[in-house]
């Protein structure tokens, strides 16, 4: 099947691990032209020898994208060093879990600062630079952006009522904003996942085989078991669903919040 993403500029904000790491190599893999954006130089590294390994090239950038102006530096140097953004993939920004008992105005405010802000500031400036070529008429297919947000914003879970509320937050930016920027043609959307195993999964895992003096597999099994679909996503599979919601197969689907919890929250 042609996605239609060859030789499309994808620029992947946390894209040096786990579920953007997964994007960028499925998106190089269909031809694109990626560029990836981490705050960490060693994970940018780590990152680019991976997929060298594996035939693919991505253009590095390292920005902290807490700061708006940093994540507007992001954006022009891609545009100027890869060419104008084609697809945005937000998958920057973690949540820190609080007892709700220790949970006060500071923490909401890190929280907001840890996962909304890292995906509102170059989603802003992208979608600036996606209008301004769609009114000069300088693109033949209008931009799309996807925001990987995840599943914590559908529910509210005591330890995750701060990051639960960015993420609530970010849902409403993308319905919100793909229903201003359709007159455009450009098309924002969202994926929500669950428990995904990635590197921070498999950190909390350990954590857990620590605390209860087992092993990790025993405390994945358990936890797996308590998925209806019986275990947990992997980063590729959340990758698939960017890669069609960018494509021009999904040329119709915008403000749409795709859940990938395997049916772990039964709700609407």
């Amino acid at each position: 099947m042609d996605l239609g993403l060859n030789n499309k500029v994808v620029l992947i904000t946390g894209g040096s691990k786990g579920i953007g790491l997964a994007c960028a190599r499925a998106f190089a893999r269909e031809g694109a032209r990626v560029a990836i954006v981490s705050r960490d130089p060693a994970n940018l590294a780590r990152a680019r020898e991976q997929l060298a390994s594996e035939g693919l090239h991505v253009h590095l950038t390292r920005a902290d994208l807490h700061e708006p102006h940093s994540a507007a530096d992001v954006v022009e140097d891609v545009s100027t060093s890869v060419g104008p953004i084609d697809v945005l993939v937000n998958s920057a920004g973690a949540a820190r879990r609080y007892d709700p008992e220790t949970l006060d105005a500071e923490a909401f405010r890190a929280t907001m600062e840890a996962k909304y802000f890292p995906y509102i500031y170059p989603q802003q400036e992208v979608l600036r630079r996606m209008v301004e070529r769609v009114k000069a008429g300088d693109v033949a297919e209008p931009g799309t952006i996807v925001n990987i947000i995840g599943m914590g914003g559908k529910y509210a879970s005591d330890i995750h009522i701060a990051g639960g509320a960015a993420n609530a937050a970010l849902m409403l930016a993308t319905v919100g904003l793909a229903h201003y920027h359709a007159r455009y043609g450009i098309r924002i959307n969202a994926i929500n996942p669950g428990s995904t195993l990635t590197e921070r999964i498999q950190e909390a895992l350990e954590l857990e085989a620590g605390r209860e003096g087992t092993d990790k597999k025993t405390v994945l099994e358990r936890s797996e078991a308590k998925v209806p679909l019986g275990r947990y996503a992997k980063p590729e599979e959340v990758a698939d669903v960017a890669l069609f919601l960018a494509s021009r197969r999904a040329s119709y689907v915008t403000g749409a919040l795709i859940p990938m919890d395997g049916g772990s929250a039964p709700i609407i």
